[in-house]
């Protein structure tokens, strides 16, 4: 393989970063993390380099380009959490702006000069219409989505200034696990469908809690497009080549171009897993479209990307599987303890 072959993976050891390290491992890429473990899990890099560190940390930056011989950065680091970042957008905007600002300057005074973000659906904000393509107003309702955006502005600006190429991917919902089990989604505390319908599954919860269900939708629930983790990570190791093949900076949304309610979702688990998933109906959140679907020609035209999972069943499978696997891991953890005490 030719190109760029030494990749950074800041935020490596998050639910994305870690199958994206797993990703470039297996296409023949070497790869160092970068993490500083405050929501990552050491456990779930599966190989290259590990250093422990955070953006913020100049000193830290400095001496990790100064030691390494980096050809691309690869940035998933940052809060993702939407209704934090409404409460508290100092940290969002801190952690998610400024400490990006931080290792754009370490890039360029390194001459690293291929970058690949992790961006997000949120910098569209309401949809004007469906499918969503990268023309559609890019207007975020939250600090989540105006820092994203802010970054990707950012993007534009050291392209001009210092020849800085990126490939902004804007995610719409990532889920799944890799298909082997061995490293899945672990948020704390978790805000995603469909791990939280996983452990009310598993007995972790009593019911799931489904935020309307009188929206102008077939069951009336919102419907999302969701995107097997695995496929965001092929078409970011495709993103990389193109910045090496084209030299040019590009920006696309990743999804199937297909939704699913939550109800879709909740019978989906309840399929795979053979357990019931009981459900209790909130009030609308505020903010909540009734959908969001990606239009991801684009993607799929400059990139030549096609998602291998796009069934649902896929994804919520290979989820469960991850799921399992940890609830046993965990099951005989206290089994050892209780038994030495």
């Amino acid at each position: 393989m030719s190109g760029l072959r030494s990749v950074l993976v800041v935020g490596g050891a998050g639910y994305i970063g870690s199958h994206m390290v797993k990703a470039l491992l297996e296409a023949g890429y070497e790869a160092t993390v970068f993490d500083n473990l405050s929501a990552g899990h050491r456990d779930a890099i599966l190989g290259g380099h590990f250093v422990q560190g955070d953006l913020a940390d100049l000193g830290t930056l400095e001496a990790l380009f100064a030691a390494g011989s980096f050809d691309a950065v690869m940035n998933f680091a940052g809060s993702i959490q939407v209704g934090e970042s409404v409460r508290k957008p100092g940290l969002y905007y801190r952690n998610n702006v400024a400490n990006t600002l931080n290792l754009l300057e370490a890039m360029v005074r390194h001459d690293v000069r291929h970058l690949v973000f992790s961006s997000t659906a949120a910098i569209f904000g309401e949809p004007a219409y469906l499918p969503i393509d990268e023309a559609h107003p890019a207007q975020p309702l939250n600090p989540y989505g105006r820092g994203k955006l802010m970054v990707e502005q950012m993007l534009a600006d050291f392209d001009r200034a210092h020849g800085l190429k990126s490939a902004c991917l804007r995610y719409f919902n990532a889920a799944g696990a890799d298909p082997a089990g061995r490293i899945g989604e672990r948020h704390e505390p978790e805000t995603h469908l469909i791990p939280i319908a996983l452990e009310v599954a598993l007995g972790k919860r009593r019911e799931l809690s489904v935020y309307g269900d009188d929206y102008d939708t077939p069951d009336g629930t919102c419907i999302r497009d969701y995107i097997h983790v695995d496929d965001l990570c092929q078409a970011h190791l495709r993103a990389l080549e193109s910045l090496r093949n084209t030299g040019r900076s590009l920006a696309v949304n990743l999804g199937n171009g297909q939704g699913f309610s939550v109800r879709q979702v909740v019978d989906a688990v309840r399929e795979v897993t053979g357990h019931a998933v009981p459900l209790r109906i909130e009030p609308r959140r505020p903010g909540d479209p009734a959908r969001l679907i990606a239009d991801s020609r684009a993607a799929r035209q400059q990139l030549g990307w096609v998602p291998r999972y796009p069934d649902l069943g896929d994804i919520v499978g290979h989820a469960w599987q991850f799921a399992s696997i940890q609830a046993r891991s965990r099951a005989e953890n206290r089994s050892k303890t209780g038994s030495s005490a």
